[in-house]
């Protein structure tokens, strides 16, 4: 890996970067939480302060040699976690959390294995209230459907639709793991990382669901079976095509078209045509749509079907990688993951060239300079279909990504790194974080705890510092949840580096709006980036604190690796001193007792989409304790 800072290169320097995929926004406003839309007492849904009536089990669910009741059992702790979040329970007094269900005139009892701090609870198997002896536990798709019920809204059949898809999908991939653990031969370092994340976002309610995949596709364009495929290819007369690119090659400009040839050499291409790739089900469902079929019709399109190498799609499922290309391609593709199909705006194709020219103005260098080991995977170009009179043709859109990584880079996004997942000659599932802190502990004849807090400060340091760096040197807040922020790992494991990867997920500052311009004139004109300060406040809070740190602190705690209380510590001690950096975040997390937080659940129950509409309004926003404060 490159050490020092390349500003006029394709991509970052290399000290060697939603869904959930990153998104761009949600709802501003105080959503109606599930009591005050039921007009019912507050205290009516919080957990009833109770003595245990079903005691937690001593075997883990995750642990269960059926791969479907395993799943379920994932499935189940997802639903309640974003339950017990968005309704901001707390925490019974008991070893049992009952969860009132007036809508169905029952209750739910839930065994608690562990409450946590941050709210990454591990949860048994929930029972009905007043059942009889012998009666079975419920299952993920019966609890979709009984909080389905108490939300009221018209959503609910669909959440518990997408659950069933979810679990179904994701005893698939634990059944896979199990019997065919290793990751294909070509495969390097970053892509095994990659096709490593088998559960999902442990707070979303259906974070394996891909409507629309038949099981034959799954099999192909699943990281988590280590799918792969060759892209599908169209020739689009250039009369209609839509580009642009920031790239260069030894200050040399490349133009997209360029980028997008150099895959595609063999190929016999229509004159006056360029090639575009596509992912193979989306080639097949834009044959279906009568703009695509005009532009066919027309001739201004050509089908030119699969053809090439074949690429491995990352955890986003729509991103694909190929070891050893300098490219990777975040491709269309019209399935429902999580809350939205992932199909390109054409708004964030600009946002990422965007992007990569304003780092490129010196804001790398100086970045690189005060923070060494972090930055920004770039997004420099993109190809595109326009009408022939200039409208955008939606799904064609792909966006060219640098690839900074080499074969030996262990860059590991956080969502894969606290995932548990089958492992090869172990018992049970386990995260690669848990693996790496033991391993650690062993090597040194340290306690788990002192190795896990040292790992925790060393990964702020390297890659929680420097995002607010960004923010508070250029008023650019990135949207790092947990799969769109990436930590680089020495031999060891520790924590040496950091990158971001997300050309949706950034904020320009309103209040820096004039600096930017003066590094970049013309910034934020077609990219619609720029958002006023209290909303990039209350979205950064999340996306960094609450997501992404929150949620390493829940992974320590669920995974018995460190005491929470004792990491929100640390963090606080992490915040105070961060506090010269420029960024208001620090503050915002150390004195706001409670904290807007994006409710997942809430989110799918009001049918959103969260790629759609303006930025404070793609999202359901709730109200949550700060643990920070308590």
């Amino acid at each position: 890996m490159n050490p020092t800072p390349a500003p006029e290169a394709d991509g970052p320097p290399s000290a060697h970067h939603r869904g959930e995929a990153g998104t761009s926004g949600h709802l501003a406003v105080e959503p109606p939480t599930v009591p005050r839309q039921k007009e019912m007492p507050h205290s009516h849904w919080h957990a009833a302060r109770t003595t245990p009536a079903c005691p937690a089990p001593a075997a883990d669910p995750l642990d269960h040699p059926d791969p479907l009741r395993a799943a379920d059992a994932a499935g189940i702790e997802n639903l309640l976690r974003c339950w017990v979040r968005e309704c901001d329970l707390p925490r019974p007094e008991g070893e049992t959390l009952r969860i009132p269900l007036p809508a169905s005139g029952t209750a739910l009892l839930v065994p608690v294995r562990h409450w946590s701090a941050t709210g990454w609870h591990r949860f048994g198997a929930p029972v009905l209230a007043q059942a009889p002896d012998g009666a079975p536990t419920a299952d993920a798709v019966t609890v979709a459907a009984l909080l389905g019920r108490e939300a009221d809204h018209n959503e609910g059949a669909d959440m518990v639709g997408r659950v069933a898809d979810s679990v179904r999908r994701t005893a698939v991939f634990i059944d896979g793991q199990r019997r065919r653990p290793t990751a294909p031969a070509e495969a390097d370092l970053f892509l095994r990382a990659e096709q490593s994340l088998l559960l999902g976002h442990p707070l979303h309610p259906s974070p394996k669901s891909r409507e629309g995949l038949s099981d034959s596709e799954s099999r192909l364009y699943s990281p988590e079976l280590h799918g792969s495929f060759p892209l599908h290819w169209m020739a689009v007369d250039r009369s209609v095509l839509a580009a642009d690119s920031a790239w260069t090659d030894q200050g040399r400009p490349v133009p997209a078209t360029e980028l997008v040839a150099r895959h595609a050499k063999g190929l016999s291409i229509p004159e006056h045509t360029a090639p575009i790739p596509l992912h193979p089900w989306q080639a097949r469902e834009l044959a279906n749509r009568p703009e695509v079929a005009a532009l066919l019709d027309a001739g201004l399109v050509h089908d030119l079907g699969p053809y090439g190498a074949r690429w491995h799609p990352t955890s986003s499922v729509r991103t694909v990688h190929r070891p050893g290309v300098d490219t990777m391609l975040k491709l269309s593709l019209g399935l429902r993951i999580t809350n939205s199909r992932r199909e390109n705006l054409r708004k964030e194709l600009h946002r990422g060239v965007e992007v990569h020219r304003l780092l490129r103005s010196g804001l790398a260098t100086q970045m690189y300079l005060a923070q060494p080991g972090f930055d920004i995977v770039r997004d420099p170009a993109w190809l595109a279909v326009d009408t022939p009179d200039g409208e955008p043709v939606h799904g064609f859109d792909v966006m060219l990504r640098h690839n900074p990584f080499d074969r030996h880079d262990d860059a590991v996004c956080i969502a894969g790194l606290t995932a548990p997942r089958p492992w090869p000659e172990r018992a049970g599932m386990h995260s690669r974080l848990a693996g790496i802190v033991r391993h650690l502990a062993a090597a040194t004849g340290r306690t788990t705890t002192a190795v896990a807090a040292e790992w925790f400060l060393r990964y702020l340091d390297r890659v929680v510092r420097p995002v607010l760096w960004l923010d508070g040197h250029a008023g650019v807040a990135l949207e790092a949840h947990q799969q769109n922020t990436l930590v680089v790992l020495d031999a060891e494991g520790w924590p040496v580096g950091g990158r971001y990867r997300d050309n949706q997920g950034y904020y320009f500052r309103e209040s820096h709006r004039s600096a930017l311009e003066r590094r970049l004139p013309g910034i934020g004109s077609v990219s619609d980036t720029f958002v006023s300060d209290p909303v990039t406040d209350e979205r950064f809070a999340y996306y960094l604190g609450i997501n992404n740190v929150f949620g390493l602190i829940g992974a320590f705690g669920a995974q018995q690796l460190a005491d929470e209380q004792m990491l929100l510590a640390a963090f606080r001690r992490f915040l105070r001193a961060a506090s010269g950096l420029g960024s208001p975040l620090p503050a915002h997390l150390l004195e706001t007792p409670r904290l807007r937080c994006k409710a997942n659940m809430l989110t799918r129950l009001h049918g959103l989409d969260e790629l759609v509409g303006p930025v404070d309004t793609q999202s359901v926003y709730v109200t949550i304790t700060n643990p920070l404060c308590g």
